[in-house]
């Protein structure tokens, strides 16, 4: 059976395009294959929440369930890494106890540490750097609906965060072009960006930022929005409501975009900010099929890290 190259899915940017289609493949036979299986029979996954969580949590433990696997839930609070131990000993720890690990941290360090000691595959389930599961099935859901990827456009604005990052690394990886549109103080990472142009002259990939959300919507095949108030950031609810309000996915907006385009939102959505009810409700969205990818696609890379 193939496998991908690394023991862990640490960031998109460790993935080489045939390794992204290999992931989708593998999630396309799995969510047409019997929901069932024993491919992780007898295996055991330890989830480190340090963030709540919903799809995240119950898309890996049904996940891992439907694969004939047992997943374990743990905030940081019931390790004693809540307590000061550190992330070295309980990588080394839990190594001897589980075949897998899937961690939904606060910094993108705490996942490269425990890849780092651990001696079984580590998953980045979200940081605030990343979001690899999430652009992963995104692009699997996109290309369940239009049947192929090379070529088409994706439209992000809004934030440029942690889910940005990752659907930059992804697209520039298949071929995609995506464009962004974010205002000043909320642009994506500069490293990002330039290690994705690199990739982008073998697939063709063009990666354009925009100034305004009009001018970024305009061709695109799918718009692709976040909330613009993350976990830990709070106190800067108003001040970030008001900076991105010319950013908010409306009826207005959709008008300036093709008749056909797809709308997606990785959930939670904050609706009456980042986007209107009648948008994520509309006839374009795919929000809920999206949602629902996060299981097929992280089954897919449960079973590549750990059968």
């Amino acid at each position: 059976m193939k496998k991908l190259r690394n023991k862990d899915l640490i960031s998109i940017n460790y993935l080489t395009p045939e390794e992204v289609n290999l992931i989708l493949n593998e999630a396309e036979m799995l969510k047409k294959g019997p929901r069932n299986t024993e491919y992780l029979k007898g295996k055991t996954l330890a989830m480190i929440f340090e963030k709540s969580s919903t799809r995240t949590r119950v898309s890996f433990q049904v996940g891992m369930y439907q694969l004939g696997g047992y997943a374990m839930f743990f905030s940081s609070q019931d390790l004693q890494i809540g307590r000061g131990e550190t992330i070295h000993d309980t990588a080394k720890v839990l190594s001897r106890y589980v075949d897998g690990i899937m961690a939904r941290t606060f910094k993108y360090q705490t996942i490269l540490d425990l890849a780092k000691y651990a001696t079984v595959p580590v998953i980045n389930g979200l940081t605030d750097f990343d979001h690899p599961c999430q652009a992963l099935s995104d692009l699997f859901t996109i290309y369940e609906k239009l049947g192929n990827l090379k070529g088409l456009t994706l439209s992000y604005i809004g934030d440029g965060n942690n889910v940005l990052h990752s659907l930059i690394q992804a697209c520039v990886r298949v071929g995609m072009n995506i464009n962004y549109a974010s205002p000043v103080g909320y642009k994506p990472s500069d490293l990002v960006v330039k290690e994705s142009l690199e990739v982008a002259k073998s697939t063709g990939s063009k990666v354009t930022e925009y100034n305004d959300a009009v001018s970024a919507i305009k061709d695109a095949d799918v718009i692709y929005t976040d909330v613009w108030v993350s976990m830990g950031q709070e106190e800067e609810k108003e001040k970030r409501k008001k900076d991105l309000l010319a950013f908010q996915l409306n009826s207005d907006l959709m008008k300036k975009a093709k008749s056909n385009v797809l709308v997606m939102h990785c959930l939670p959505a904050h609706r009456g900010e980042e986007i209107t009810d009648d948008v994520i409700d509309g006839p374009n969205s795919i929000v809920f099929d999206q949602a629902e990818n996060r299981m097929h696609t992280q089954k897919a890379i449960l079973k590549l890290l750990m059968s």
